[in-house]
């Protein structure tokens, strides 16, 4: 009966393909739309598309407890209580995303402070049930219990900290959607190889989603996605982790997005991570320093090309985070393959 578990993954994946061209149609039409920053012309692209890819997935993650509950004869257990926790930490900061899509980042959309502050409010739901596992390991110290500290201090500092990261390295078409897929698909391996398979189901409901949401997203982009998507993959990723106690290796697999915080900071986090559109399509550097991950992804690109596309960068920082989950793997491996 576990073919039947393809069933959730594959409504999400429909629930995209039905819906997002839809919702492009109607925001054109309502005139939500956004400048693509990085086309000479900055063309109007369809706002805020992740509202699709959310709900898909969301309706696709009932429909696998519907399966467990009614065909697999599974009653509410820690699992469900599990699974509708982070569903509340993905909804909560789903909907803090939505409201910064509305406000408009060029009006500063809401505060720092304050996005941060909902961030840490929205790992309650995982903080009251207690989830995960309060022995981890970390660098130097090997396995270190934590007891009450896990769910108090851990669980919000890798939820904000993973959400708020995630939103920074963004704003090239088809970059978080890619991201996304790479690194979900890995943590959902990984939660399979570490004895989570119903934690890699989820996972494969997030993925079947953002690979239509790609081809939309992907340059030309027809649609972007929001910080309702990248708040919600960023939450994703960090339940994960949590759920499946491995926050070691998602912590490593973050490397990228810890090389962008670190530059963004460089430039006290207000510095875009635009490039300068030319007319034929290819980008320059839009600072004298790098200030972002896409900034240094120009800058080496050029290294070894006369002219750097939108599409190059994209590819180069995919690249990136692919070696790096397969490094994982062998740094891991003792961990993963028992």
């Amino acid at each position: 009966m576990e073919p039947l578990l393809i069933i959730p993954v594959f409504l999400s994946f429909i629930l995209t393909f039905l819906f997002l061209p839809k919702w492009i149609k109607k925001c054109r039409q309502a005139g939500l739309l956004w400048e693509d920053m990085n086309k000479y012309l900055h063309p109007n692209v369809a706002a805020s598309g992740g509202v699709i890819v959310v709900l898909s997935f969301i309706i696709g993650v009932l429909f696998y407890i519907a399966i467990r509950t009614f065909i697999f004869s599974v009653k509410i257990n820690g699992i469900n209580l599990y699974i509708f926790a982070l569903l509340n930490v993905i909804l909560i900061l789903a909907v803090v995303g939505l409201t910064d899509d509305l406000l408009g980042w060029k009006h500063g959309g809401l505060s720092v402070r304050f996005r941060l502050f909902l961030a840490l409010l929205s790992a309650i739901p995982l903080m009251v049930i207690n989830a995960g596992t309060s022995e981890v390991g970390l660098p130097f110290l090997g396995m270190v219990e934590l007891g009450i500290l896990y769910p108090l201090i851990i669980i919000p500092i890798g939820i904000a900290g993973a959400t708020t990261t995630y939103n920074f390295l963004a704003g090239f078409n088809g970059l978080e959607t890619g991201q996304g897929i790479i690194i979900i698909s890995f943590l959902s391996l990984v939660s399979y190889l570490t004895g989570n398979p119903w934690l890699s189901v989820i996972g494969a409901c997030m993925v079947a989603s953002l690979i239509i949401f790609y081809f939309y997203n992907k340059y030309p982009a027809k649609v972007f996605p929001g910080d309702i998507l990248t708040y919600s993959i960023g939450a994703l990723i960090a339940g994960m982790a949590i759920l499946g106690n491995f926050e070691r290796i998602a912590l490593f697999v973050f490397i990228p997005y810890f090389i962008e915080i670190s530059l963004k900071l460089k430039g006290k986090l207000k510095k875009q991570s635009f490039g300068i559109p030319k007319e034929d399509g290819s980008l320059e550097l839009a600072y004298d320093k790098i200030y972002g991950l896409t900034h240094l992804s120009i800058f080496i690109l050029k290294k070894f090309k006369k002219k750097v596309y939108e599409k190059d960068v994209v590819y180069f920082i995919f690249s990136f985070q692919i070696i790096i989950c397969l490094v994982a793997l062998i740094i891991f491996k003792e961990a993963l393959f028992i």
